[in-house]
């Protein structure tokens, strides 16, 4: 990622991410499938191989929908207070299709900002260049 010497302008990380592109030109796409990673960019050549999203999108997601889905399944036992099957209809569809929706918007996102903030892993400063 160091030697990345070609000048594009650049591009809203937070954009390019949602909508699954290059996190370097905004052109290509990101996705090989649903969520694999192409191994470079068709349009600018970018070597993916820096990418390491982990388990960011997925902690992320987690959060998000859980708390959406268990609030409003809480609010409407509260205020309705609707059979079990009924919760189960309602909530667990909307569960799995904000988490599949969510993980891959949210995976791109974080690939684009980890391009954007030139992101590598943690190095330990063994203090050798003190003088």
């Amino acid at each position: 990622m160091s030697d990345d010497k070609a000048l594009y302008p650049p591009v809203d990380p937070v954009t390019t991410g949602l909508r699954g592109h290059c996190p370097r030109c905004g052109q290509g796409k990101l996705f090989d499938g649903y969520l694999k990673l192409k191994p470079r960019c068709a349009a600018c050549g970018l070597d993916y191989s820096f990418i390491d999203a982990g388990d960011g999108p997925v902690v992320f997601v987690l959060l998000i929908v859980g708390f959406i889905v268990v609030g409003a399944a809480l609010w409407m036992e509260v205020s309705y207070s609707p059979p079990l099957w009924l919760h189960f209809i309602l909530w667990i569809p909307l569960a799995i299709g904000l988490g599949l929706a969510l993980t891959r918007m949210l995976k791109g996102v974080l690939v684009a900002l980890q391009y954007r903030n030139n992101a590598r892993p943690g190095e330990i400063d063994r203090g050798s260049d003190r003088g």
